[in-house]
């Protein structure tokens, strides 16, 4: 069930990601974020229970890391959540393609990458970090156990990070939504390996400095 969730939950949040950034959509009026990140806060409060409410193969690799997880289902959640991006990404191709019209094409906001690659990798590891980081500390530390704001505290971060680096590099933050942003032509699937080192890494990181500062708790 656990694996069902967090495919249904990485399904609608960039299934909401698309279909707020691409025209029509919220991404004109600077409303897109807000969306984004309020999606995901709900997602992560339904099954948060369940799954752990990562939707995000980086956040999956953290809690890895940070031991909270095994490689069995790190791997397998990493599967249903990249299946989940990818099909959020074909249904949206589907549901903007019938509001376009001849006189009213949908329009696509593409992330220019090209000469922006350190500035864009520099942005998703910093803000993949602050997300991952916000996990570790809020939804599995000992001090924070049973608290009733982290699926907020971790929609908020990526609805920062959304409006600080979304020009940058597109703000995945999210193997996950960076494939299903490839998927959608929001980005060229050339330029998906930043996303992959990037968010990875900083996953990696923050579960290095969560573990540093909570010895007493972390496995191995």
């Amino acid at each position: 069930m656990k694996y069902l969730y967090e495919f249904i939950g990485t399904f609608i949040f960039v299934c909401t990601i698309g279909m707020v950034i691409i025209s029509p959509g919220a991404a004109a009026a600077g409303f897109a974020p807000i969306a984004i990140g309020t999606v995901l806060a709900v997602m992560i409060f339904v099954g948060g229970h369940i799954s752990g409410g990562h939707f995000n193969p980086a956040v999956s690799f953290s809690v890895y890391v940070r031991g909270k997880l095994t490689v069995t289902d790190m791997l397998i959640y990493w599967a249903v959540q990249v299946a989940g991006g990818f099909i959020a990404a074909l249904v949206v191709g589907y549901l903007k393609g019938a509001v376009a019209t001849p006189a009213a094409p949908v329009v696509i906001p593409h992330v220019k990458l090209a000469g922006m690659l350190i500035p864009a990798l520099v942005a998703e590891f910093i803000f993949t970090f602050a997300l991952t980081f916000t996990v570790l500390n809020v939804a599995t530390a000992k001090g924070t156990e049973g608290n009733s704001f982290y699926g907020w505290a971790i929609g908020m971060i990526v609805l920062t990070g959304a409006y600080a680096v979304g020009p940058i590099s597109g703000g995945a933050f999210n193997p996950a939504v960076a494939v299903g942003i490839s998927q959608m032509g929001i980005t060229a699937w050339g330029y998906i390996w930043i996303y992959l080192v990037a968010e990875l890494a900083a996953g990696a990181a923050a579960a290095f400095v969560f573990k540093a500062a909570h010895r007493d708790e972390c496995e191995g």
